[in-house]
C-alpha cells in the first residue's frame, strides 16, 4: 500500500511539474511583460552612467562620479558609461554599445513609443562622451579613462573611487583603427537616431564620424598593439581592425548615403572580412553584423554591390538555426545559444537582435533564406529569437530571469561595485578601496537593485551560480543590454498589436 501511495504521489508530482512547464512556455510572457522588460533594459544604462547625473536620473542610489576625468590631461572626458561591474570607461565596448543601442532605435524605435525618449537619452549619454573624446585634441582619439589593473585591485563605489584616472589615447604614432572605426560607427548610427528630433546635433555626429573614420583608415593599426596592458586582456582586439573599418564605413554610408563610402566597401570588402563566415557578433567581431546591415541594400534595391552580403548573411543564419544541414552553433539542453563560458548572454542578445533585424529586411521584401533543403522564413527567425529572449526572461530550466529586477526570481548577487556596496545615500561615509572587499565576499544580496541588468548567464548545461565572485556568470555589461533593447522593443510592439504568434 505504501509503495502504491509513493508511486501515485510521484505521478502527481510529475503531472504538476509538466503543468508548470506548460504554464511558463509558449505564451508565457504578455504584452505587459515585454513592455516591462523593455523599460527595465533601458533603465539599466542609468546605473552605468559616469559623470554629473541629471535631475531626471531614476536609479536614485547612484550619484555623481568621475567629475574630473581628463582634467589632469587638460581635456574634458566627463561622462559616458562604465562598461560592466568596474569603474573603467573602456572606449571599444562603449562605442559598440552606442552603435547597438542606436541600431535598436533605428530598426525598432516605432515599436517602443512609450520608451523612445528614454532610449534616445541612453544613446545620447554615450554619444556626447564619444564626441568629446573625438574632438578634444586634433589628430587624437581618447579611448579609455582608468587604469584597469589598479581599478581591479579595489572594490569601491564609482562615487568614491580614488584610483588613478589615467587617460589613454590613439594617434597617428600609436594607431587604433579598431576603436576609432567603431567610434565612427557609433557616431554615425547615433546621427540617424537624432536626424529628425535634433538635426544640428545629428549633423555634428555625422561630420565627426567621417573625420574619425578617415583617421582610423589613414593610420592603420590595432589599439591592442599601441596600448597593450591597458586594454589587454580586458578588451583586446582579437579579431583585428579590418572588421571595424568595414563596419564603420557601412554605418557612415547608411547615415550619409555618400557614394564614396560605397566605393570603399566595394574596394575593401573582401579583404576586411566580407568573405569570412562566422556566427559570433560581439564588441570584438563585427563581421556578421556588417553583413546583415549591408544586406539591406541588396534586398531593397536588388543591388549587385550588396549581393555578396546577402549571400553571407544567409550563411550566417543557416549556421545558427537548429535543423539545418549547416548548423555550427551549440545550444544548451534548455535551448540557449551557447558560445563561451564568460558572459555568454552577450552573444545571445546580439544574435537575437540580428535575427529580428534580418527578419524585418526579409519580410519587407518577401524573401526567405535557403539552407540547403531547408527554407528559413522571417517567421522562423522571429520564433528562434523569441526562444532566446524568453529564455533570458525566465522560460528556462532554472526558472529564473537573468534580467535583474524582472520576474519573481532573478540574480541577487550581481558582480557590480555600485550595486553591491551601500549607496552614498544610505552610507554617506567613504568606503575605501580595500574596505569594499567585505561586500564583494559577503553572502548577502546586493543592497542596490541594478534594475534591468542582464548578467553573463548560465553555463552550457543551463546551470547558474548566483555568486558575486563568479563574474563570468554574474557580471552585467552594457553590450549585453544594448541589442536586447531592440529585441524587446520588437516583441513588445508585436505583443501589444496582437500579432505575436
Amino acid at each position: 500500500m505504501a509503495s502504491f501511495t509513493r508511486a501515485s504521489l510521484l505521478v502527481q508530482l510529475l503531472r504538476l511539474a509538466l503543468l508548470s512547464m506548460l504554464c511558463i512556455s509558449g505564451d508565457a510572457f504578455t504584452p505587459k511583460d515585454y513592455s516591462d522588460a523593455l523599460e527595465k533594459s533601458i533603465l539599466f544604462f542609468e546605473g552605468q552612467r559616469s559623470g554629473k547625473l541629471p535631475p531626471t536620473q531614476r536609479l536614485a542610489w547612484r550619484g555623481d562620479s568621475g567629475l574630473s576625468d581628463g582634467s589632469s590631461y587638460h581635456v574634458d572626458l566627463v561622462g559616458g558609461y562604465y562598461d560592466a561591474g568596474d569603474n573603467v570607461k573602456f572606449g571599444l565596448p562603449m562605442a559598440f554599445t552606442t552603435t547597438l543601442l542606436a541600431w535598436s532605435v533605428i530598426e525598432f524605435g516605432s515599436s517602443m513609443p512609450s520608451q523612445i525618449e528614454n532610449a534616445r537619452a541612453a544613446v545620447r549619454w554615450s554619444a556626447d562622451y564619444l564626441l568629446k573624446a573625438a574632438t578634444a585634441t586634433p589628430g587624437t582619439l581618447y579611448v579609455q579613462v582608468g587604469d584597469p589593473n589598479n581599478d581591479h585591485r579595489c572594490w569601491e563605489r564609482p562615487e568614491d573611487m580614488d584610483t588613478a584616472r589615467t587617460v589613454y589615447k590613439v594617434s597617428a604614432q600609436n594607431p587604433g583603427s579598431d576603436v576609432a572605426a567603431e567610434t565612427a560607427a557609433a557616431l554615425a548610427a547615433a546621427s540617424i537616431v537624432f536626424k529628425d528630433s535634433d538635426p544640428s546635433y545629428s549633423s555634428k555626429l555625422l561630420q565627426t564620424a567621417m573625420k574619425v573614420f578617415d583617421f582610423a583608415d589613414k593610420y592603420r593599426g590595432s589599439y591592442s598593439d599601441s596600448l597593450n596592458s591597458a586594454v589587454c586582456p580586458f578588451y583586446c582586439s582579437y579579431s583585428g581592425y579590418q572588421d571595424e573599418l568595414l563596419w564603420g564605413a557601412s554605418w557612415i554610408h547608411r547615415a550619409s548615403q555618400d557614394s564614396s563610402y560605397l566605393a570603399y566597401i566595394q574596394s575593401n570588402g573582401r579583404t576586411m572580412g566580407a568573405d569570412d563566415d562566422d556566427y559570433s557578433f560581439s564588441w570584438d567581431d563585427k563581421r556578421a553584423g556588417t553583413k546583415i546591415l549591408l544586406s539591406k541594400g541588396f534586398l531593397e534595391k536588388n543591388s549587385e554591390e550588396f549581393q555578396l552580403y546577402k549571400v553571407h548573411s544567409d550563411n550566417y543564419i543557416c549556421s545558427l538555426i537548429p535543423g539545418t544541414s549547416s548548423l555550427q552553433a551549440q545550444y544548451t539542453p534548455g535551448g540557449l545559444l551557447y558560445k563561451g563560458s564568460a558572459s555568454n548572454l552577450q552573444y545571445v542578445t546580439s544574435t537575437a537582435f540580428l535575427f529580428l533585424t534580418y527578419a524585418k529586411y526579409l519580410s519587407t521584401n518577401g524573401i526567405a533564406v535557403s539552407c540547403g533543403a531547408t527554407t528559413v522564413t522571417a517567421e522562423n527567425l522571429i520564433t528562434q529569437a523569441r526562444k532566446q529572449v524568453d529564455y533570458i526572461l525566465g522560460d528556462n530550466p532554472a526558472r529564473t530571469s537573468y534580467m535583474v529586477g524582472f520576474g519573481d526570481k532573478y540574480p541577487l548577487h550581481v558582480h557590480h561595485r555600485g550595486s553591491s556596496l551601500p549607496s552614498a545615500r544610505s552610507h554617506p561615509g567613504r568606503i575605501s578601496c580595500s574596505d569594499g572587499f567585505q561586500y564583494l565576499y559577503s553572502g548577502s544580496p546586493n543592497p542596490n537593485v541594478l534594475v534591468g541588468a542582464i548578467v553573463g548567464g548560465p553555463d552550457s548545461n543551463d546551470r547558474f551560480a548566483d555568486d558575486r565572485n563568479n563574474y563570468q556568470q554574474s557580471e552585467p555589461a552594457t553590450y549585453i543590454n544594448a541589442p536586447f533593447v531592440g529585441a524587446l522593443a520588437f516583441f513588445s510592439g508585436k505583443a501589444a498589436s496582437g500579432t505575436l504568434k
